[in-house]
């Protein structure tokens, strides 16, 4: 962590598709080795995919499933007295993003259909519907806060 001034946000460009910045960042997330081409014929190809299931675009099943796997809480280590408790708090709204688009791509990525492609319509439609890994994720998540919540008082 810097000690002298907070790091600057810069801000992406919005892809040309969609016209949407959160698409942007989940490509630039889901990029190996700088192969952006890659992948946005991933992420464009599986929002093809699943164009019309349930009566919506793709873009508006994405952005429901980032919904659905963003977090509001979760744990954090803090050292107070030689003991580590692991402290409930609230994420920030670019952290939770952030955390969802992670969680959403690591969870297409462990899944079993045969391409990258499918893989990730598949995971979109199940966070979308309140299931699936990313999903999980978060509720684990939420849990492992609520558990600890008799350390909220260690805030800080």
């Amino acid at each position: 962590m810097a000690r002298r001034r907070a790091a600057e946000k810069r801000e992406v460009l919005k892809d040309p598709m969609y016209d949407s910045a959160i698409v942007t960042k989940f490509m630039n997330c889901m990029m190996y080795d700088g192969k952006r081409s890659v992948s946005e014929r991933i992420v464009y190809g599986a929002f093809s995919r699943i164009q019309g299931k349930n009566g919506k675009t793709g873009l508006e099943l994405f952005s429901e499933a980032l919904a659905n796997a963003r977090p509001s809480l979760e744990v954090r280590s803090r050292r107070v007295g030689g003991a580590t408790y692991q402290i409930p708090t609230e994420v920030s709204q670019e952290r939770a993003q952030a955390l969802s688009i992670r969680w959403v791509i690591k969870a297409a990525r462990s899944r079993a259909e045969k391409t990258m492609e499918e893989r990730l319509a598949a995971e979109i439609l199940d966070a979308a519907s309140g299931k699936g890994a990313a999903v999980k994720k978060k509720e684990d998540t939420h849990k492992m806060a609520e558990a600890n919540r008799a350390f909220a008082h260690y805030r800080w």
